[in-house]
């Protein structure tokens, strides 16, 4: 899980903002969850990887 978060401004017509979180709240999932979703699920369809933790963290020892 990622520890730190950074923020993604995004814009989108305002009736498909509303549909986007109407279809996400149907689902008892947030905007942020989906979208967080589809830009893993693109990363990985392109061979993209990348590092979900700092190796300062507790887990890295050296």
């Amino acid at each position: 899980m990622e520890s730190k978060t950074a923020r993604l401004t995004v814009l989108i017509d305002p009736v498909k903002k509303k549909a986007f979180e109407e279809l996400c709240a149907g689902q008892d999932l947030t905007p942020s969850q989906v979208v967080r979703q589809l830009i893993r699920d693109y990363l990985e369809s392109h061979g993209v990887s990348y590092a979900t933790q700092s190796k300062r963290g507790p887990s890295a020892k050296s």
